[in-house]
């Protein structure tokens, strides 16, 4: 299944320290101690070679274990400190650490157009203090909202001034951590410019290679656009194919993801696979010639790896053009290689190049599922045996897809919360509609334009693209077809791959420990999931949460809750902020109201701005509340602050007694500047949500 001996698979036993220690730096090691990693790093390499050297004179061949601890050491130490290092924080000449008025930035990557604002990731070259210009290093994400910036492209020069801003945390619960996200490409700062504020300074300033790529696949796009007339199929085609993804609308991103097909839409292995298969059969007459087999492998190698240029060298492609590059030199040597230990060479190329593509999901996703195809479907395939040719055949296919699913199951549940009941049926499906698109799409683009085949190649790739859509859309719609709000914690991630793992290997190696091991993970997971559900159940909670320039409440009452806003639930700010709470605290039943709706259901009574949950009083203090005296202060729990109440505190301190003051985003600087000094004054007790997470009460009464 992996190897008959450890020494077919060497880079796949040395990558799992260098693995664990990328982890463990990116995640638990403070940037402070990367000097002293860096000096035991060097010190164990530096014993392990004197070691090798002078193992027969004091005999360390009896200690065989030494050498393996000492490499297992190294490469995990290795791991820590590359990671590190990687960190651009962690550098002294960050622009970040520089008082400047103005920034000299380049465009690394391609500038994207949506929703009227230009974004792209920039360099920084130099910080101007003082007219003097420092050399510092780092990146920044800018955008930009002016028409003139599509102008802009790839390897320009910016002079900008130098009012960037760190990047804000996720305010609200299981909310998509943003900051984390683009940290984890090395950006840590962002800056929004208007017109006039920004001067390009100069003109493809970039790798001449990467720019070169660039305008290809920008002219390789167009060429699409110009053939063919659907403009999702134009989407599809150029996000298959080449691996352009700015046209993408949602809603057929979404169609793909519940069906459990997005990976279709990722430029990865199947493409490189295909491309390999083209060349192969075109240059098979190479095999008779004396060094046919050396010019056919030069031929293949260059132009999968001229193929991964023109993708932007995506995570997915490089794994897989490394992989059919080393099975092209060991077929050119007549050598066999594992194929489980290319996978583990070109991830430690990968990630010795950018430590920091472990924590991208879809280099995650492409190393797991292709171990999982390795490892696993051998054992699925055994499952069955069929005698008639093609039923072999799908049932080879569904054993593909059914390996590929098991395997990413915990990463895609951890990642995406959700299950795709039918990815066995959206697989096969795509199967040949995908094919026709990639083998259609590469003749398309190779060939020049020429009128009645380029037509009707444009015509056969619109129709296949726009059939295959209407089948995942009707998919998406059927009942089931997805278990969705699959929240799980970082053990349970760890216990379904252990699960899952020992059962395979059970399944293969028929030892009853892997069995036991298995279903012991199974009743630890078990008993994590019962627990939270009965938590989730009996627990009750007051939510206020920060939506910046929208209202929030959410008053949970075990799986039931009921949510106060300005934003309906087909919005996509309820869905990025709201949703993603109540679906993490175990919430099935959700009932939403605006600001001026009375409530009257089991645990929520609302009448006017006063609010009753539970044994909670709450007041709504916004410019529609009444500030006229009442006949005694009324006391409450919270009041909450919206949409700049400007006699607030008068009013408050004349009729209300309060335990906690909220005062959510929606208020305006100039006015949370003024209400919290009056507050100080009066010694009330308040939280601001502004540019803070939110305040989230817990109550079992």
């Amino acid at each position: 299944m992996i190897a008959n001996h450890k020494g077919e698979i060497p880079f796949v036993v040395l990558i799992v320290p260098f693995l664990l220690g990328i982890s463990i730096g990116l995640n638990f090691i403070p940037a402070a101690y990367i000097n002293p990693l860096a000096i035991l790093f060097y010190s164990l390499s530096f014993i392990f070679i004197v070691l090798n050297l002078t193992y027969k004179k004091f005999s360390i061949y009896k200690f065989r274990w030494l050498g393996g601890v000492l490499m297992t050491g190294i490469l995990f130490l290795f791991g820590c400190v590359s990671v590190l290092r990687y960190n651009e924080l962690t550098r002294p000449d960050h622009f970040s650490k520089t008082n400047a008025q103005y920034t000299v930035v380049k465009i690394s990557n391609e500038p994207i157009l949506k929703n009227g604002l230009h974004r792209f990731k920039a360099e920084v070259k130099e910080c101007i203090v003082n007219g003097k210009h420092i050399s510092v290093t780092g990146n920044l994400l800018i955008t930009i909202k002016d028409t003139f910036a599509k102008k802009l492209s790839y390897g320009d020069e910016l002079l900008i001034p130098a009012n960037y801003k760190p990047i804000d945390p996720p305010f609200n619960p299981a909310e998509f951590n943003y900051k984390q996200y683009l940290a984890d490409q090395n950006i840590h700062c962002q800056s929004f410019l208007y017109p006039h504020q920004y001067a390009i300074i100069a003109h493809n300033a970039g790798n001449q290679v990467v720019a070169y790529s660039l305008r290809l696949r920008q002219h390789l796009v167009q060429k699409f656009k110009a053939g063919m007339k659907d403009t999702s199929a134009v989407a599809i085609a150029s996000a298959i194919i080449l691996g352009y993804k700015a046209d993408m609308s949602s809603d057929i991103l979404q169609a793909y993801s519940t069906t459990g097909t997005v990976y279709v839409l990722t430029v990865s292995g199947a493409q490189v696979a295909i491309i390999y298969l083209m060349l192969s059969w075109a240059l098979g007459f190479l095999w008779q010639y004396k060094y046919g087999k050396l010019i056919r492998a030069i031929i293949i190698i260059s132009a999968l790896w001229y193929y991964a240029l023109l993708t932007g060298f995506s995570p997915a492609v490089c794994r897989a053009v490394l992989m059919v590059s080393f099975i092209v030199i060991g077929k050119t040597y007549n050598r066999y290689i594992n194929s489980l230990n290319l996978l583990a060479v070109s991830a430690f190329m990968l990630l010795l190049f950018d430590p920091y593509f472990i924590t991208e999901v879809g280099f995650q996703l492409s190393y797991v599922a292709i171990t999982g195809l390795i490892v696993f479907r051998p054992v699925v395939y055994s499952w069955l045996k069929f005698k008639n040719k093609w039923a072999d055949k799908l049932w080879n296919l569904c054993s593909l897809s059914i390996a590929a699913q098991i395997v990413i199951f915990p990463l895609s549940a951890f990642y995406f919360h959700q299950f795709p009941v039918y990815f066995l049926v959206s697989n096969l499906f795509v199967f040949i509609p995908v094919t026709i698109i990639m083998y259609t799409g590469f003749i398309y683009l190779l060939l020049p334009q020429i009128v009645g085949l380029s037509n009707a190649l444009a015509y056969l790739l619109d129709k296949t693209i726009l059939v295959m859509n209407k089948v995942l859309t009707f998919m998406e719609h059927s009942p089931f077809v997805s278990i969705n709000k699959i929240w799980l914690s970082t053990a349970e991630y760890l216990l379904l791959y252990a699960i899952i793992i020992s059962l395979f290997c059970w399944l293969y190696y028929k030892r009853s420990w892997l069995l036991k091991a298995s279903l012991v993970c199974l009743l630890l997971l078990s008993v994590s999931i019962s627990i939270k559900k009965i938590n989730a159940g009996q627990s009750n909670s007051l939510a206020f949460l920060n939506l910046h320039k929208h209202v929030g409440l959410v008053m949970k009452n075990g799986t039931k809750a009921v949510v106060i806003s300005d934003l309906s639930d087909t919005d996509k700010n309820y869905r990025y902020s709201i949703q993603p709470y109540l679906d993490s605290s175990g919430v099935n039943s959700v009932s939403v109201y605006n600001l001026k709706q009375n409530i009257r259901s089991g645990f929520v009574l609302k009448k006017g701005n006063l609010i009753q949950f539970m044994n909670k009083r709450l007041v709504l203090f916004s410019k529609d509340l009444s500030d006229a005296p009442l006949n005694e202060k009324l006391k409450t729990d919270y009041i909450y602050l919206t949409n700049n109440p400007y006699a607030a505190i008068n009013s408050i301190n004349k009729n209300y007694v309060c335990q906690l003051l909220v005062i959510d985003a929606t208020n305006s600087d100039h006015f949370v500047s003024i209400i919290t000094k009056q507050a100080d004054t009066l010694q009330i007790k308040y939280s601001l949500l502004k540019r803070n997470k939110s305040l989230i009460t817990v109550s079992n009464e």
